[in-house]
């Protein structure tokens, strides 16, 4: 490896005894353990957050296997390249050969070019491994995931990410100073991303052989989080905050609220999702909430961030503590099922509209009582089809 690469690439393992964490995927007797040591991987994908060793993984692989190992980047790469890979993979399967095709970021690929790679890893032209920070099942055509094994990395704990600074600055082996605590530091600090990690730890040496918790500080700023606006972790933490809102937790409504802000989203987004909620999960049991979110709304227009973080705070902590009902939900539901089920029923003519002298001439509006002024206990609203319906629960 070349003294110039970064150092997280010249310290990457390349056996499983030197990779920490992911126990569960990799620990002794697993599958996927097995099936590496065996030389005998299927076609997987490796999804997990960044910094959690899947390309790590892959390396591992690639040093282990006798198979052909060939490394794309999907960023960087695309059909053209695939087809010379294919090419020379039906050569050396033909002299009973294995060729190992391992693509990083495989999300970044789109449809036409994940469906040039299916025939091949479906025929064992190739064996896939790809790795992805998005879900597959989003990202990933169907039948390329039905096709390979999905492996789920998790996120690393500090112990794990001690680990791995500790075997960095062993491997360096230059005279640093590191305490205990600032290691545990720059662990936590780092989120779960070990990539991170060891890039904060080679930016610190470079700076300073002794490293200490403010220069650790100052190299990262602040803590990074896990929060790609347009990912899944996008739906999982607004997911989060409505479930929070719903069940009456204010407290863990607003640390979701806080990961959302801290992490870069647009308030606005945010307010909209709560108007919503004002009235899907709290509806009749307390109008004001809805004036209260639409007015947070506003203020999040007005304001922006950082200002408006207390609005949408004060409306979440409202929200959360607000009694509950979602009879306005449900019988919207109830409502549009006849709509799709019956189509363009016929308006009644009692209560259709005759602004003119051939509408009242065709019966548009006779019979109807208008209620101000007259008993219509026995007027009927909806088309004859279904007007027994009700929606509402009385």
């Amino acid at each position: 490896m070349n003294n110039n690469s970064p150092l997280a690439d010249r310290i990457r393992p390349q056996t499983l005894e030197d990779f920490f964490g992911q126990e569960k995927l990799i620990g002794q007797n697993s599958y996927l353990r097995s099936a590496i040591e065996s030389d005998s991987v299927p076609s997987m994908i490796l999804w997990g957050p960044p910094g959690s060793g899947k390309t790590t993984l892959a390396n591992i692989i690639a040093n282990l296997t006798k198979s052909e190992f060939v490394k794309l980047s999907a960023v960087s790469s695309g059909k053209k390249q695939l087809m010379e890979i294919i090419e020379r993979a039906k050569i050396k399967k033909q002299i009973g050969k294995k060729t190992i095709l391992f693509i990083d970021e495989i999300h970044r690929w789109n449809k036409a070019q994940q469906d040039a790679l299916l025939p091949h890893v479906e025929n064992g032209t190739l064996i896939l491994v790809g790795a992805t920070t998005e879900n597959p099942s989003f990202e990933v055509i169907g039948a390329l995931v039905s096709r390979s094994r999905v492996f789920v990395l998790e996120k690393l704990s500090d112990a794990d990410m001690e680990k791995i600074i500790n075997r960095a600055i062993k491997i360096v082996d230059k005279k640093i100073k590191i305490s205990d605590q600032t290691i545990k530091l720059l662990a936590r600090l780092s989120n779960g991303d070990a990539r991170m990690a060891i890039n904060t730890l080679e930016a610190s040496m470079s700076q300073n052989k002794n490293i200490d918790p403010e220069l650790i500080k100052e190299i990262l700023q602040k803590s990074h989080l896990l929060y790609d606006k347009t990912g899944e972790e996008h739906y999982n933490i607004i997911s989060a905050l409505h479930k929070s809102m719903r069940g009456g937790d204010a407290d863990a409504a607003l640390y979701w609220l806080a990961r959302m802000l801290e992490g870069g989203e647009d308030p606005i987004y945010i307010a909209r999702r709560l108007v919503r909620f004002a009235s899907e999960d709290i509806g009749l049991a307390n109008n004001t909430a809805l004036i209260l979110a639409n007015t947070v709304f506003d203020a999040c227009h007005k304001l922006g961030m950082p200002e408006c973080s207390v609005h949408l705070a004060q409306c979440v902590i409202y929200l959360s503590n607000s009694k509950k009902d979602v009879t306005a939900y449900l019988a919207y539901g109830k409502a549009k099922a006849d709509v799709e089920k019956y189509g363009n029923l016929p308006v009644p003519l009692h209560i259709r509209n005759a602004p003119t002298k051939l509408m009242k001439d065709l019966g548009y509006g006779k019979n109807y009582k208008y209620t101000p002024l007259e008993n219509s206990t026995d007027q009927e609203y909806f088309p004859e089809e279904i007007r027994n319906h009700k929606y509402i629960k009385k």
